[in-house]
């Protein structure tokens, strides 16, 4: 047996020049490398942020009380079947949603992050699908579409404050006040 290498063969860059005029200080590399983590862990942490949300919509449903993980209590969400704001409109809309479905499965995919400050949006793909009962797995109401989020950075991390669905496509018998529905 013979080991291959997964390192390219005979490929080199050639090497920048440094400008002498302009030689890079122990200060500035620490400053870049500061500036760069600081970017990615924030990238990090509001992908999960949003990636939570949609895991507290299957794995918590049942309960409210992990709004303040996710959101601002002053929070705004926006869906085709109408607009919810702060804590009692997103226990509203959970109701809503536990009362009509069983079940649901949602995920999320494709994050763009852009972060300026301690202000953030977050834009990505969305698909749900919604059990009404859950003995009947195969008779469902399935979406998809795009979220853009926006986030402030808050004592206890990032937050979100506004959160808005586009829905591009839906199949099956969904909510009452669903378009189509």
């Amino acid at each position: 047996m013979t080991a291959t290498s997964t390192a390219p063969q005979n490929r080199t860059e050639p090497r920048a020049e440094k400008d002498d005029a302009e030689p890079d200080t122990t200060a500035e590399t620490v400053s870049a490398l500061r500036a760069e983590v600081r970017r990615l862990t924030d990238r990090a942490d509001l992908v999960d942020l949003l990636d939570r949300y949609v895991n507290h919509l299957d794995r918590d449903r049942h309960r409210d009380d992990w709004f303040a993980d996710v959101f601002t209590e002053d929070a705004e969400l926006t869906f085709p079947m109408g607009t919810y704001e702060g804590f009692a409109g997103l226990a509203a809309f959970q109701k809503m949603a536990r009362t009509t479905f069983e079940r649901t499965h949602h995920h999320a995919s494709a994050h763009a992050v852009a972060v300026e400050g301690d202000r953030a949006t977050v834009r990505a793909h969305l698909t749900a699908v919604h059990v009404r009962t859950a003995g009947e797995p195969a008779t469902h109401f399935d979406i998809g579409g795009h979220y853009e989020a926006t986030a402030v950075r808050t004592p206890e991390g990032w937050r979100v404050n506004r959160f808005s669905f586009d829905l591009v496509w839906s199949t099956g018998q969904g909510p009452q006040g669903a378009p189509g529905h």
